[in-house]
């Protein structure tokens, strides 16, 4: 092999990227090594993000983690984002969501490019919850599923399909955007069911006491019945909705992630109740996240380092 051609193999094989991955109340910021098949998270920092905002104001929030880091020899940077945004454009299109209202019609990229010192094409935008699963199909298991669905458990509920690594938006089997946020459960949409406010607010009306999910689960986990029963029909429901979709996909895995995942022992048996319900196939393999926090960075990197390389590698 020439010089060459080994710099380019090692270029290919070793590299360094940069993450920005922004939530409903954080952005966080990474620095990732790609190496071959694995990936380490170099350095990383988080910035608490209050999503009421002014445009300027979450801009500056955006990049403050990365200006923390020592990343001179990162050149590209990913930003994984919530929807509804604009992908390719990098601009917001948030509204009624109940959170980043301010960003609407904004453009993000820009923004933030001028923020950072960096020419505007020096960043991209993937959805957070595709990231997150790009994540999980490339470092977070032993095997890689060739059909595998991921849902994010959080302030809502983010999903991407994949197929062989492939992030699928349409198509037979996949619903639009490869979202399932805008489901219907009974007649209302998935998140009045399976959300951190619907959650809250049921849990609320059984006990008269106001808890955070997390409370919620620490309470199940003790054996108390109606922090059990919340996050039961929670659980039901997304499992009886989202079983039609693994159906048609044909998906051999479902990952869960998110935050609620942390408390997996009294999630699961409701989620495979629903699964079954809904008619899931019955090869499904189901499990939760093991990268968690590592999984969007990880997968962002990932999908930044597949989008760039040329089709001949």
């Amino acid at each position: 092999m020439s010089d060459d051609a080994s710099s380019a193999t090692a270029t290919v094989e070793a590299s360094l990227c940069g993450v920005v991955e922004v939530g409903g109340s954080h952005a966080t910021a990474a620095v990732v090594e790609l190496l071959g098949s694995s990936a380490r998270i170099v350095e990383s920092g988080t910035r608490a993000l209050d999503p009421a905002l002014s445009a300027d104001a979450l801009l500056d929030g955006f990049v403050a983690p990365v200006q923390r880091l020592t990343a001179s020899l990162v050149t590209r940077w990913v930003v994984a984002m919530p929807g509804p945004f604009d992908y390719e454009r990098g601009v917001g299109i948030f509204g009624d969501v109940a959170k980043f209202d301010a960003l609407r019609g904004v453009d993000v990229g820009a923004g933030m490019a001028s923020r950072l010192g960096l020419a505007p094409d020096r960043i991209s935008f993937v959805n957070d919850a595709a990231a997150y699963a790009l994540g999980e199909w490339a470092f977070g298991a032993d095997t890689r599923a060739d059909r595998q669905v991921c849902v994010t458990l959080g302030t809502g509920v983010g999903s991407a399909f994949l197929d062989h690594g492939r992030i699928v938006t349409g198509g037979d089997g996949v619903p639009p955007d490869g979202w399932v946020y805008p489901l219907e459960f009974e007649g209302r949409p998935l998140e009045d069911t399976i959300s951190t406010r619907a959650i809250v607010a049921d849990h609320t009306r059984r006990t008269g006491r106001s808890c955070t999910v997390k409370q919620i689960a620490a309470e199940a986990a003790e054996g108390q019945a109606d922090a059990a029963a919340v996050l039961d029909h929670a659980m039901r429901a997304l499992g009886r909705a989202l079983a039609p979709w693994l159906a048609s996909f044909r998906a051999d895995r479902l990952t869960v992630g998110g935050s609620m995942v942390r408390s997996w022992p009294v999630l699961v048996d409701a989620l495979l109740d629903g699964l079954a319900r809904g008619g899931a196939p019955d090869r499904l393999d189901v499990t939760p996240s093991r990268l968690l926090d590592a999984a969007p960075l990880l997968g962002a990197a990932h999908w930044l380092r597949s989008r760039d390389l040329p089709a001949s590698v």
